[in-house]
C-alpha cells in the first residue's frame, strides 16, 4: 500500500474520530473522567498548544514495514502474522503535551504504529518505553492531572497536592520509580517499547491467549549516563534518528509475553512475572524518517482499540477509555485549537 493509500486510511479514521467527538460533547458535565474532562485536564497541566497532540506533542513521522512469524500465526489469525510484508506508518515521540519539552527528561518515549493490512483492515498500536502504565483507571488519571495542575503564581505544581495524591494512590509511583532507575534513551531506535495493556489473541482454531507485547531493538538498548546526558542539547532525538536510519534501517523484534492463570488482565500498572513464556512474533523495520515536520503520521490518531480480526482488547479500563480521549484530542488538534 502506498503512502497515499495510508493517508486515505488516516482520513477515514479521522472522520470516525470527529463523530466520536460530537457524541462525547453531549456527556453530562458531572460525568467523572469523561474524555472531555481528561483532555481539559491535560491542557491544564501542559498548556494549550494549538495544532499539537495533547499527549506526545513532540515527535516525528517515520515509515517502514512489518513481517510476522509462524509463532505469531500459531497464536492469532490476524493477517499481520501471515508472513507477508505490510507497510507501517510510525510516530516517535516524547511523553507530554509540550511540543518544546526536553529530550533529556526522565519520562517515557512513545512509538505509535499503524499497519495497513489486507481488506482495508488497520492495526493501530500505542507503545511507551516503560513496562507499566502510570495509572490503572481513567478516574485516577483525572485526579493525577488535577494534582499536577500548575499554581497560577508559581507556574509549578503544588508539592503538597502531588504528595497527597501519591500517598492516596501509591501504585502510580511504579512507572516513575522505574524510569528513575533507568537511563534516558540515546535514540528513539534503541529502547524497548511496551504496549502495557493486555490483548486477547485468537488463532484459526479458535484458541485464545492473553498477551502483552514489547518491541525490542534488534541491536539492543542504548541508555545514557548522567555525564553524557549533560553534554547533549534538549533536542537531540530527531536528528539522531534521521542520521541513524539514513545509514541503516532501525529494526525491532515484536515479542509477546503470555499470560498465565492469576495474571492481572485489567490493571496496566502491574507487570507480569519475568518467568512468563515469551514468543517472537514479528519484525518491524523503520527505513524512512521524514526530513521535516509533518508527514503521513500527522493526521493519524493511533487508537490502540483499532485492531484486526484475531486480536481483541481486554477489559482494561484505561485501554477502553483511550478511543474517546484520542477522538476529543484529535478533534481539537485538527481544528487548530
Amino acid at each position: 500500500m502506498t503512502s497515499i493509500s495510508l493517508a486515505a486510511a488516516a482520513c477515514a479514521a479521522l472522520c470516525a474520530s470527529a463523530s466520536a467527538v460530537a457524541a462525547q460533547a453531549e456527556a453530562p458535565a458531572d460525568t467523572p473522567a469523561t474524555p472531555q474532562a481528561l483532555v481539559d485536564a491535560f491542557e491544564s497541566v501542559s498548556g494549550k498548544h494549538p495544532g499539537f497532540r495533547r499527549g506526545g506533542a513532540k515527535g516525528l513521522c517515520a515509515e517502514g514495514h512489518f513481517t510476522g512469524t509462524a509463532e505469531g500465526r500459531a497464536l492469532s489469525s490476524a493477517s499481520a502474522f501471515s508472513g507477508e510484508r505490510f507497510p507501517v506508518v510510525a510516530r516517535f515521540s516524547v511523553t507530554g503535551g509540550n511540543p518544546r519539552g526536553s529530550d533529556k527528561a526522565r519520562t517515557t518515549r512513545g512509538l505509535a504504529l499503524q499497519f495497513a493490512l489486507p481488506g482495508g483492515e488497520r492495526w493501530q498500536i500505542a507503545n511507551i518505553s516503560a513496562p507499566m502504565n502510570s495509572v490503572s483507571t481513567p478516574e485516577i488519571m483525572l485526579r493525577s492531572l488535577e494534582a499536577r495542575k500548575p499554581d497560577p503564581e508559581t507556574k509549578k505544581p503544588d508539592p503538597a497536592k502531588v504528595k497527597a495524591f501519591t500517598e492516596a494512590y501509591p501504585e502510580t509511583r511504579a512507572q516513575a520509580d522505574w524510569l528513575n532507575s533507568h537511563g534516558v534513551p540515546a535514540s528513539y531506535a534503541a529502547v524497548n517499547y511496551w504496549g502495557v495493556h493486555a490483548f486477547q489473541f485468537t488463532n484459526a482454531k479458535g484458541q485464545s491467549q492473553y498477551v502483552r507485547w514489547v518491541f525490542e531493538p534488534v541491536g539492543g538498548q542504548e541508555l545514557l549516563d548522567e555525564e553524557k546526558l549533560k553534554s547533549l542539547p534538549d533536542d537531540f532525538l530527531t536528528d539522531e534518528l534521521r542520521h541513524r536510519v539514513a545509514d541503516r534501517p532501525a529494526e525491532f523484534a515484536l515479542r509477546l509475553q503470555l499470560a498465565e492463570a492469576g495474571d492481572n488482565l485489567v490493571n496496566p500498572t502491574l507487570t507480569w512475572p519475568d518467568t512468563r513464556k515469551t514468543v517472537t512474533v514479528g519484525r518491524l523495520v523503520i527505513d524512512k524518517v521524514d526530513s521535516g515536520p509533518g508527514g503521513a503520521c500527522d493526521p493519524m490518531v493511533f487508537d490502540p482499540n483499532v485492531l484486526p480480526k484475531g486480536i481483541a482488547a481486554s477489559d482494561d479500563p484505561v485501554l477502553r477509555a483511550r478511543s474517546g480521549v484520542y477522538a476529543v484530542s484529535a478533534g481539537r488538534r485538527l481544528a487548530g485549537q
